[in-house]
């Protein structure tokens, strides 16, 4: 498309590039302006005057640090733990409510499960620490009407991590349902009236129609996530993380926060979290380049 295409294409749609602006304007401000700060990684901060050029020297740093491969440990088990149980559950979650006929109590379901997601980190922490208090906690009021012995889950290095990934999924399973419910209302119902005659169960439709047609979706969130998988969620772990857990859900964003917030050194901090960016774009064009040779589907 040449430019002039280009600008009436904006001219003839200005309203919907008008309403597109403010999340371009969030992107730019946010996500495009601070790459350029990335430079840090390799010079010595200066308050006063210019940064000194020092190369790789904070990287060396990093990689000869034990308590980085220590949060990078832990970083990497908490994202897998909820790769491996967390992803599959909006899926299987956008397949039950996609079979739910009752249209009141279908909105009144997804109602309830999406409004998690609305909930800042900070409630859903008190709401858990709550939960899970070993005084009246609504967990340890169960475990010891079966007589079992008291847990306190917010501090026990056992638990902890689980209480992570049961959290999230609380949160974020409802919310994340909605791709693969909008996937699923792609489909065209002619499909599902063909199986009918044909005397496939709803089971027997579900397999062969909606997870099939349902499958490239998935790949490309699945990507996409894989792309965050060194984030393990900041808010998350800030609001539930204490002193007794700290040697087992400290993760990569909450050392760069201590070690460049509290700490003050902004160009060590900024190695990390350069660190934890540049594995994030392999890790995408990776898994995307795989996909494609595999299964012809990708990002793109």
């Amino acid at each position: 498309m040449t430019q002039k295409g280009i600008f009436h294409k904006i001219k003839k749609d200005w309203v919907i590039y008008l309403m597109l602006f403010p999340a371009i304007l969030y992107f730019v401000i946010f996500n495009v302006i601070p790459i350029i700060g990335m430079k840090l990684a390799f010079q010595d901060y200066r308050v006063i005057g210019d940064n000194i050029w020092v190369g790789l020297k904070h990287f060396k740093v990093l990689f000869s640090s034990p308590a980085f491969f220590d949060v990078l440990q832990n970083t990497i088990i908490i994202s897998s733990m909820k790769i491996i149980f967390f992803f599959p559950i909006p899926i299987v979650l956008s397949l039950m409510i996609n079979e739910l006929r009752n249209g009141p109590f279908r909105k009144y379901v997804q109602s309830v499960i999406y409004l998690p997601h609305f909930l800042s980190w900070v409630v859903i922490a008190g709401v858990w620490i709550s939960l899970l208090s070993p005084d009246a906690g609504g967990i340890n009021v169960i475990r010891n009407f079966f007589q079992l012995p008291t847990l306190d889950y917010m501090t026990s290095k056992d638990h902890i991590r689980w209480v992570l990934v049961f959290s999230e999924m609380w949160r974020s399973a409802g919310w994340d349902s909605i791709i693969y419910l909008a996937a699923i209302m792609k489909i065209s119902p002619s499909l599902y009236e063909a199986a009918r005659i044909d005397g496939a169960s709803t089971f027997q439709q579900m397999r062969f129609i909606t997870f099939p047609q349902l499958l490239s979706t998935v790949v490309v969130v699945f990507i996409l996530n894989l792309g965050f998988f060194l984030n393990a969620g900041f808010d998350q772990v800030f609001n539930m993380i204490n002193d007794s857990t700290i040697s087992k859900i400290d993760i990569l964003d909450t050392y760069v926060y201590r070690i460049g917030i509290l700490n003050g050194q902004y160009a060590y901090a900024t190695a990390a979290s350069l660190f934890k960016g540049v594995i994030g774009v392999i890790l995408i064009l990776s898994t995307h380049f795989i996909s494609k040779r595999l299964t012809g589907k990708g990002v793109w």
